[in-house]
């Protein structure tokens, strides 16, 4: 925050201020205007500043929204923004830095009155706020035009149209806000909202020409991961001792609008709270376009920046068949890449990964041709194990990721053979040389372990197990410890099996004079879930042995090390038949073990186990059909990734603070 911040309650003494939020109208052509809009800020870009901001705003936006209908106030500051940008183009090709300025303040001011007005009044009253006119007192007209369509219509204009260079970072960072603003009723509804007067121009409109290059732009703006330039008070520093018109309009802020509220201005000490923010328009384009791509269908309109993210292309495809899809277009995909791996410690990031995996089959394609698959599994790994720190969403969607990916042989296949080393993350065990794909199964089952323990959601089990399944067949050259995890994840499961069945015995005898009609836990559905599990996990190390036992003899002797673990499974009607190859394994090892002599070195049972492999005919065991689990999402998918879209906005929207209360669409505590 700049020197001034203890000042942000002079915003209501202010003179320009008062006069626009006045009950006298003011002209388009009058020349407060330029002095309302010529001021010098760095807008805010951490929740604290933006939070001191709304406060001081609330008040004077909420005279505003009286005197309005009489004075038409604000549609004039939306006039005067929208004349403008008609030549904003033509500015930055010029370099014309003052009429961007301006431009961009306009904007600004017009962005911290509709986050009140959202909050404040319904969609069809924020549209009369924007066509109320001056007029003769008796009279009641409004104006036949449609400033908010065209507003809405002039900002995607401006984002889609506006080059990004250092001095229209700020207006265009502003673009997106004022959107997401707009797009933000969902907020302060629980039900998710399928129409209404913003949705229809959005998805209806006169925008809905622009849907392919506001998507590419929003994209480009995300992979491009520009920092905001420095604060551009120092462009405004007269260069004679004369000053000039530049200087001129820019010193007379004394008098000015917010010389009160300079932001993170030059001067001003760095904000530990705003160093995470050091891409704001990289991450709030990222928080628009998820918005935009999860509206949901219309009645005849599906949502056409679905499918322009369902259906673009590399740019490095030059295939000559028109794409059926409407909205589609090219974006390199390279660096679409290259950003998506950097950029996974953010929830927001990994969701749009998520959604180009799901949805995008050029994406996932081009994602699993990639030879560096590392870099973007191991940032989803590190998710994964630092569960304990992260929301459930984003551990959900990492997972989903994963099985998404194990959906690939030629991807489960290629993880064994990429050599790690030096796992700093990893902190259970030191892992000096490890191949992706057994740190990989080391992750997934300390994920298991941790829901066991602690979350205990069947949901995550599951999609945990059937990724451990999908890659169960090309198990190659497993890791010592990742096979001695698979087992103790065995013996973990079996020891919880014993004591549920101990626990619905114990219950079913009840104790002496115990009251029948006592709420008693569910046992039974306890045992079902758990022996689902245990099958799940006995199917996956037998889908190993059939398919790659000869590739890994870890896992052999990991089975032999703990084979009395098995022992109580064998006459269990739920796991007989795959325990038959389990039997069979362990006895023809066994027995090459008893043949090979007593007291035997660690190194010489491998190497019978080696020899063993090659030796155990594959008809001995029982062919199962192959273990394939494929993701499907779940019906009705928005009642999911709404709220979670705008649960991320609201924590992670720059410069953007919500009040907790009045927000109805999730839980303060979710995620």
């Amino acid at each position: 925050m700049g020197a001034n911040t203890s000042q942000v309650s002079d915003l209501s003494e202010n003179e320009s201020l008062r006069t626009l939020i006045g009950t006298e109208s003011i002209s388009e052509n009058d020349p407060f205007w330029n002095q309302l809009i010529s001021f010098t800020f760095t807008s805010p870009t951490n929740s604290g500043d933006s939070k001191l901001l709304e406060e001081a705003v609330i008040p004077l936006a909420k005279i505003l929204i009286e005197n309005n209908p009489r004075t038409g106030n604000f549609g004039a500051l939306v006039r005067v923004f929208l004349g403008r940008t008609k030549e904003l183009k033509i500015s930055t090709e010029c370099q014309d830095q003052l009429f961007i300025w301006q431009a961009h303040n306009a904007l600004f001011m017009i962005r911290c009155l509709l986050k009140v007005f959202v909050r404040e009044m319904s969609e069809d009253e924020l549209q009369s706020q924007f066509s109320y006119q001056e007029r003769a007192p008796g009279s009641c007209e409004s104006g036949s035009e449609d400033l908010l369509e065209e507003t809405i219509c002039n900002l995607v204009h401006l984002i889609v149209e506006v080059p990004l260079l250092d001095i229209t970072y700020s207006i265009l960072f502003e673009a997106v806000t004022s959107l997401l603003i707009l797009l933000s009723y969902q907020l302060f509804h629980k039900e998710i909202l399928r129409d209404g007067v913003i949705y229809k121009y959005l998805m209806q409109g006169r925008c809905l020409a622009l849907t392919s290059r506001l998507v590419k732009t929003l994209l480009y703006n995300f992979i491009r991961q520009e920092k905001c330039p420095p604060p551009v008070a120092h462009i405004f520093e007269p260069h004679s001792e004369g000053g000039g018109l530049l200087y001129g309009l820019a010193s007379g802020v004394a008098s000015g609008l917010w010389t009160v509220f300079t932001l993170g201005g030059a001067g001003s000490k760095p904000n530990p709270d705003q160093e995470q923010h050091p891409l704001p328009l990289s991450n709030q384009s990222l928080l628009l376009l998820l918005v935009l791509a999860n509206l949901t269908d219309g009645l005849d309109c599906p949502n056409p920046y679905r499918q322009a993210i369902t259906s673009f292309k590399n740019t490095q495809d030059t295939s000559s068949i028109p794409s059926p899809h409407p909205h589609t277009f090219q974006i390199n995909f390279n660096s679409l890449y290259t950003a998506l791996c950097d950029q996974q410690r953010s929830d927001q990031a990994t969701l749009l990964l998520y959604t180009l995996l799901h949805q995008n089959a050029n994406v996932r394609t081009y994602v699993l041709s990639r030879t560096d698959m590392e870099n973007l599994v191991m940032p989803i790994l590190e998710i994964l194990y630092h569960v304990e720190d992260r929301n459930s969403h984003h551990v959900y969607m990492a997972l989903i990721i994963l099985l998404i990916l194990t959906e690939d042989d030629t991807f489960n296949r290629s993880i064994h053979e990429v050599m790690l080393k030096n796992i700093t993350w990893y902190t259970e065990r030191s892992l000096t040389e490890i191949s992706l794909g057994s740190l990989l199964i080391l992750v997934v089952i300390r994920t298991i372990q941790f829901n066991m323990t602690r979350t205990r959601d069947k949901y995550l089990h599951t999609n945990c197990l059937a990724a451990l399944a999908n890659m169960s067949a090309q198990f190659r050259c497993l890791h010592q410890y990742a096979a001695q995890r698979i087992i103790s994840l065995f013996a973990l499961l079996s020891k919880k099996h014993n004591k549920v069945l101990e626990q619905a015995t114990q219950s079913l005898r009840g104790p002496l004079g115990s009251d029948d009609s006592a709420a008693l836990p569910d046992y039974a559905q306890d045992l079902n879930v758990i022996e689902e599990v245990i099958r799940m996990m006995l199917e996956i190390i037998n889908s190993c042995l059939c398919n790659s036992l000869h590739h890994n003899p870890n896992l052999v002797y990991a089975l032999l090390y703990k084979r009395e673990l098995f022992e109580q499974f064998r006459s269990h009607p739920s796991f007989q038949d795959i325990m038959q190859n389990l039997d069979t394994v362990i006895g023809f090892f066994s027995g090459r073990l008893e043949q090979a002599g007593t007291d035997l070195s660690v190194e010489r049972v491998q190497e019978v186990i080696k020899k063993g492999a090659v030796a155990l005919p594959k008809d001995r065991l029982k062919k199962f059909p192959e273990l394939k689990f494929k993701y499907v999402e779940e019906d009705q998918p928005e009642e999911f990734f709404i709220p979670y879209v705008w649960s991320l906005v609201f924590n992670s929207g720059v410069g953007l603070h919500w009040s907790p209360q009045g927000i109805e669409l999730f839980s303060m505590d979710s995620g």
